[in-house]
């Protein structure tokens, strides 16, 4: 009885974040073994969120690349990549 009043409780909270990604995104999220490539992957997908301008350095760059990042890509002009 225990186990399906959790079930009754957790029920909408997966339905609520179930709702939260694209099949794109389920998709992608589904092939690795985590959310994040890395601690530096986490750390610039928290600074860069939607609602704001990418801040990419050349650090971020070159990490994204060595560590083959995931997810929906920054993009920033050349000229708008940071030096620090």
């Amino acid at each position: 009885m225990k186990s399906f009043s959790l079930w009754v409780l957790m029920l909408p909270a997966l339905v609520v974040l179930g709702g939260c990604a694209s099949a794109d995104e389920w998709k992608t999220w589904s092939s690795h073994s985590a959310h994040f490539a890395s601690s530096e992957h986490m750390g610039f997908s928290i600074k860069n969120d939607a609602k704001s301008p990418g801040k990419v350095t050349r650090r971020d760059v070159a990490l994204a690349g060595d560590q083959a990042w995931w997810g929906k890509a920054v993009t920033v002009e050349a000229g708008q990549i940071m030096e620090r």
